[in-house]
């Protein structure tokens, strides 16, 4: 990548916040690119006296979350799309708060006016020799945030990568401030035997040509080492870390069979360790694009044989799916998860997956006869499909309530199956014993 020739007229980050009007709504880009020079400037505004009432809306974001906190409670107030460990114990205490949205679906939040930006926070590349930057490894609805706001300020940032895909102009910025901090990077634990069984039931359900969305994490990882033998994937993901990077890297990825970008990795933001960021750089088998364009089903549809695989923090007896939450407790977020789901649905060939461990680290069940009191629904009854724990798959499409019931029973922990045999029982009556599948 050739420099922008001209030199860039950077400001300071006081400076550059000093313009953010009080009870705007603030966007940050999330995950491994925060803009933490910004927010530091603006906790020194709000520990001025000078600014009140901004509202912060964001995915997951890693580092340091003062917006969330009870020391500034009337001054900021977040208001994320997805929830990270960062700012969860906040939002459950009701100092910060969780905002429902689909993430293909938030960008829509800023284009249609339902959330009126006062200021865009970014983080960008150096501008290449015609003036444009990348959002890097985090582009998520934040070019929508750039087209939207009031204000747009940019960290110009050399450890962001310059990602090809959606690329926007510096002239669109009102400030540039320049700070090389590194990225956050972050190692995923080492999957555990669970995680590995997990991971060749998943596996099995994946063929040669395919073409694949999961996540991050151990599990995803545990997946990904279970591809080795597979030939001629596809990924078209939300986010995508170091297990999948391997299989890139040794070309099972190649995206030889999809249908659109083709042999191309698409994506729309990362998180993992600096090989993953190094990776991308400059690399145009990778493509980095708005989550309008990632996360619309019709789009994922477009690929055959897409196998959407994705978690749950629950799963009742008639195949409900819960991720975002624990009962109340805010855990996460709605995610890309339907969207996924229902993209590979509509997928020639398509399989929706959700796999998950059928107990918590605790020695909870994960198969329950209904779910937590207040646990959100992200994928309806009638949209799951496959569900995968340790102990086996099983296809819940055309099954009604009492053959899921069965099949759900069959892939739970063994210690439980007594116990969830014995709700389905009561819920379904006398025949429920006489129903085989």
């Amino acid at each position: 990548m050739k420099p922008y020739p001209n030199p860039l007229p950077f400001v300071s980050a006081d400076e550059a916040v000093s313009h953010i009007k009080s009870h705007s709504h603030i966007h940050l880009s999330s995950v491994a690119s925060v803009p933490h020079a910004l927010i530091r400037a603006l906790c020194r505004r709000a520990d001025a006296g000078e600014v009140e009432d901004l509202r912060f809306h964001h995915f997951h974001t890693e580092g340091p979350a003062p917006y969330s906190e009870p020391r500034y409670e009337g001054i900021f107030f977040e208001q994320g799309f997805f929830i990270g460990p960062n700012v969860r114990s906040n939002v459950n205490s009701g100092y910060a708060d969780y905002l429902p949205v689909h993430l293909g679906e938030s960008q829509k939040l800023y284009r249609s006016g339902a959330i009126r930006l006062g200021a865009a926070l970014v983080q960008v590349s150096r501008p290449d020799e015609n003036g444009y930057v990348s959002l890097g490894t985090s582009v998520d609805c934040s070019i929508a945030a750039i087209e939207s706001a009031e204000l747009r300020i940019a960290v110009v940032n050399r450890n962001v990568p310059y990602a090809h895909g959606d690329l926007i102009h510096i002239s669109s910025f009102d400030y540039l401030v320049e700070d090389d901090t590194p990225l956050v990077t972050k190692e995923f634990a080492q999957p555990t035997d669970t995680e590995v069984l997990i991971g060749k039931n998943c596996a099995a359900l994946v063929e040669d040509g395919d073409c694949i969305q999961m996540g991050i994490g151990a599990l995803p990882n545990a997946l990904a080492a279970q591809l080795g033998g597979h030939k001629n994937l596809g990924l078209h993901t939300e986010m995508f870390a170091d297990g999948l990077l391997g299989l890139i890297k040794k070309g099972v990825i190649n995206g030889a069979h999809k249908k659109i970008d083709r042999g191309c990795v698409v994506a729309s933001f990362l998180l993992g360790s600096q090989e993953v960021y190094s990776f991308i750089d400059d690399n145009p088998q990778v493509l980095m694009r708005d989550i309008k364009y990632t996360n619309d089903p019709w789009v994922i549809a477009q690929n055959p044989n897409m196998k959407a695989i994705n978690s749950a923090t629950e799963v009742d007896l008639t195949g409900q799916i819960s991720a975002d939450s624990i009962g109340t407790r805010i855990f996460s977020g709605t995610g890309g998860q339907l969207e996924f789901v229902r993209g590979a649905s509509m997928s020639e060939g398509g399989k929706s997956i959700t796999a998950f461990a059928s107990r918590t680290n605790k020695g909870k069940n994960k198969i329950v006869p209904t779910l937590n009191p207040g646990a959100g629904v992200v994928t309806p009854r009638a949209d799951a499909h496959w569900i995968v724990t340790e102990y086996g798959a099983v296809d819940l499409y055309g099954k009604s309530l009492q053959e899921r019931a069965k099949l759900l029973i069959g892939i739970a922990h063994p210690d439980d199956r007594e116990m969830l045999d014995r709700s389905a029982f009561e819920r379904f009556g006398p025949h429920y014993h006489n129903f085989s599948v």
